[in-house]
């Protein structure tokens, strides 16, 4: 690399109404890994700034089979469960954590279990009748930590159901009663992280990348060997994107409702295209802070791609034999593979990211991740001993064990916030204290 070639990790390809983020290059850090701050030009000595973390809360509705998900040894030596395995590969790199209570779902109000749990797990508060009682942990964490960024947070969604109020089909909130609803239409994620707006575009019949192709060839004739080559993934990998959504079928750029056959999409696909959109926008500094819901609260979607569309994920969750056709133990299998799936999809996160360089580690070193559901026991609703996994964030986070804590998950949320993303939260609705053995 030229002596003196340094570039801002807020340095964007420029064209014709596109701004595309750069991917983390060598040219932004310092020999130690450290990023230099913005500048004008890119020559212009700027010193360095302190690596930024990241913060996903992951979400997927209708709770656990306990038996096939909780781990039944703690410590380091725990074996992984049937729904845990898609993990294996980034044992060392998440933490499995059980027993926590969600005590303010269990206050009396309106709504089912499912909108008294879904609205107290987000913000310990209780379920309106129409939402939330408060702002969600993401939106805490991204009011105190979210301003310098394009995005003060991100809401990226799966499924395509509209089913149930606004508390089962939203995961983020800024406040009482105000719903931050997902992204669930990979097109328009793409148009919103990438700016498009021209026609040509916006019908996937040209390429983004055609704004900012002089842009992109003047920086890189900059750069060094090993920063070409990472740019050229990086471009390489929208124009994949891009692809990949113009070659969904033309129903997938609208939500239906689930009777139309909403529920009945390639949710795989559509999935992995919004998780590469999400580590784009994570990567490319465009945001420190994003939700993701890959099913609904009390989603009764059908899982064609596994196999199972005898009936919808809510009535596989209950012993009582619903499902028609299936006895208890038969749904109870059923909704093991159901939340192996669900797994899955996050272990593809996690590979993504540590997949990513940044500095001198990847993507997943700085990221927090917050896997977690309303329920525990699905066929109970239940709201006590509630499993979450918490993940990456290297150095800083404990990770590759398997513990029972007694607490609430807001003193889960308050410990990750404050110690681990410095959001500097002074109280959660339903945190008395912070939880020990988290935080290394």
């Amino acid at each position: 690399m030229p002596e003196g070639i340094r570039v801002s990790r807020r340095r964007f390809l420029s064209g014709a109404a596109t701004a595309i983020a750069l991917p983390p290059l060598e040219a932004m850090f310092d020999p130690n890994g450290v990023a230099y701050a913005a500048a004008e030009g890119a020559r212009r000595a700027t010193p360095p700034v302190k690596p930024e973390t990241r913060f996903v809360l992951w979400f997927n509705g209708n709770g656990v089979v306990e038996k096939y998900w909780v781990p039944t040894a703690t410590g380091p030596d725990y074996a992984l469960t049937p729904c845990l395995t898609p993990l294996a590969p980034f044992r060392g790199d998440i933490h499995v954590i059980t027993g926590l209570d969600n005590p303010s779902a269990r206050m009396p109000g309106p709504g089912n279990d499912h909108h008294r749990s879904m609205s107290s797990l987000v913000s310990g508060t209780s379920f309106t009748g129409r939402g939330a009682g408060g702002a969600s942990i993401d939106q805490l964490i991204a009011q105190r930590i979210g301003g310098e960024t394009r995005f003060r947070s991100l809401q990226v969604g799966v499924s395509q159901e509209s089913f149930g109020e606004s508390i089962q089909r939203n995961l983020s909130w800024s406040g009482r009663d105000r719903a931050l609803p997902p992204e669930m239409i990979p097109h328009k994620l793409f148009d919103r992280l990438f700016g498009a707006r021209d026609e040509g575009w916006i019908s996937r019949k040209r390429s983004i990348l055609d704004a900012v192709r002089e842009d992109a060839a003047a920086l890189k004739s900059g750069l060094g060997k090993q920063d070409q080559a990472r740019l050229d993934e990086h471009l390489s990998s929208i124009r994949d994107i891009e692809r990949a959504i113009s070659t969904l079928p033309p129903e997938y750029a609208h939500v239906e409702e689930p009777e139309q056959g909403g529920d009945m999409k390639d949710w795989p696909r559509s999935a992995k295209l919004q998780t590469d959109l999400l580590v784009h926008a994570l990567a490319t500094g465009q945001t420190r802070v994003a939700s993701y819901m890959l099913t609904k609260c009390q989603g009764l979607s059908r899982f064609p791609w596994l196999g199972y569309t005898a009936a919808r994920h809510h009535d596989y969750t209950h012993r009582d034999g619903k499902a028609p056709g299936y006895d208890g133990p038969d749904g109870q299998r059923i909704m093991r593979d159901i939340c192996r799936w669900h797994v899955e999809e996050f272990a593809y996160l996690l590979a993504r990211l540590k997949s990513t360089p940044e500095g001198d580690g990847n993507l997943l070193d700085r990221t927090c991740l917050l896997f977690i559901h309303e329920h525990a026991e699905a066929n109970d609703h239940k709201n006590n001993g509630l499993p979450a996994i918490v993940a990456g964030c290297a150095r800083k986070l404990v990770t590759g064990a398997h513990s029972k804590m007694t607490g609430t998950m807001g003193d889960l949320y308050l410990t990750l916030g404050n110690d681990v993303m410095g959001a500097g939260l002074d109280r959660f609705p339903t945190s008395s204290d912070k939880l020990r053995g988290v935080v290394a």
